[in-house]
């Protein structure tokens, strides 16, 4: 049976891009906090292990005056509705996600787009019908007969299960050429809540799009990575911790402080469960790459597994430059992991995992091809 190489990783941000205190200021304001609380909030920023986040909405770095998507008024109301939020979604969905795609296949220039036969849309934060995955087609121009499948609402986990599926398909078919499209504008569902689900997940939260080229040959010069084994486990004790649903004002995230420590109990596990099914051990792993969900959680995972800190450099970067923008982030690492990797790598195993609602932690299994 052939096995399935990721061979090309594409991202794009959008243009808006702040710093961590200058989205401080603008809760601060939005949430009329007073000084004490103000101070609270501030130092949460600031122990986030973020410095810049980008996004769809300039609001977040203007005056009301200013204001394009929110009303321009102290309290910031009426507060936007969730159709006011779709419409801006699907307006900056299509371009962010076509300009990774084209970011994708500029490094592939053997690789045409009518050479594309299947399009797996990943996204948690909008949807509608008829949805990305036919705007991407008319946008990129990809053949009518391309099979389409969304992956919606699954949260920061779902790029793993784009690639999964991404990975049967190509078994299944080699010739399939299989791109995987996450975009998340994470942005657009700020909730004005001082409950610390939502500070915490307002602070983290960002907008960005990668995607990926799957197919089961190598198409470029560089290396590639060759999907080996994915691994799923649950955590029915953090079912409440950490959800997603959509209110009346936006989609609302539940984000509770248990859950690095929820992951740092199911960690060993999860990669016990990967990796014996391979006759292998942690020791046979020379690359991390972990969704960079927040700083505590790449923390946990470090002491869990007796990891350095150095191991988990790529997470940490992402994490610090672009913020958590769920399911695509996890694909941005692994861009930075293959932009360093050479021949000389050949053969070498990287392990990743992401997180997500349920409480869901996946794993993959993947070698330098």
């Amino acid at each position: 049976m052939p096995e399935s190489h990721l061979c090309a990783i594409g991202t794009a941000l959008p243009p808006h891009r702040l710093p961590q205190a200058t989205i401080a200021d603008f809760m601060i304001r939005a949430l009329a906090l007073d000084d004490a609380a103000a101070r609270k909030l501030r130092v949460l920023y600031r122990a986030s292990g973020i410095e810049t986040r980008h996004t769809v909405v300039p609001d977040y770095g203007r005056e009301p005056a200013d204001f394009e998507f929110y009303p321009p008024t102290a309290n910031l109301e009426p507060f936007p509705t969730v159709s006011r939020r779709m419409a801006a979604y699907r307006a900056g969905a299509v371009p962010l996600a076509t300009a990774a795609v084209r970011d994708c296949l500029a490094a592939l220039p053997n690789v045409t787009v009518a050479s594309i036969t299947h399009l797996i849309t990943v996204s948690c934060t909008g949807m509608y019908a008829p949805g990305l995955d036919i705007d991407l087609v008319t946008a990129l121009g990809l053949p009518h007969t391309v099979q389409r499948t969304a992956v919606n609402f699954m949260g920061c986990y779902a790029a793993f299960n784009g690639l999964k599926l991404a990975d049967a398909l190509v078994r299944a078919t080699p010739t399939a050429r299989v791109l995987v499209v996450c975009v998340e504008l994470c942005t657009l569902h700020f909730q004005k809540d001082l409950t610390d689900d939502h500070l915490l997940s307002n602070a983290l939260f960002a907008d960005g799009a990668a995607a990926a080229l799957v197919v089961a040959e190598s198409l470029g010069s560089g290396p590639t990575l060759a999907l080996e084994a994915a691994h799923c486990a649950l955590e029915p004790a953090g079912h409440a911790e950490m959800a997603w649903h959509i209110g009346d004002s936006g989609f609302e995230m539940t984000l509770s402080s248990y859950v690095p420590d929820l992951i740092r109990a199911g960690i060993g596990n999860l990669t016990d469960g990967l990796l014996q099914a391979l006759n292998l051990d942690l020791a046979d792993v020379a690359h991390i790459a972990i969704h960079p969900g927040g700083r505590r959680i790449l923390e946990v995972i470090e002491q869990a597994l007796g990891l350095p800190r150095a191991a988990n450099r790529h997470a940490y970067a992402v994490l610090r430059e672009y913020g958590n923008m769920s399911s695509a982030t996890v694909l941005f690492v692994l861009r930075r992991l293959l932009g360093e990797l050479t021949t000389a790598n050949r053969g070498e195993r990287v392990l990743s995992f992401a997180f997500g609602p349920g409480l869901t932690l996946e794993s993959l299994l993947l070698r330098v091809a």
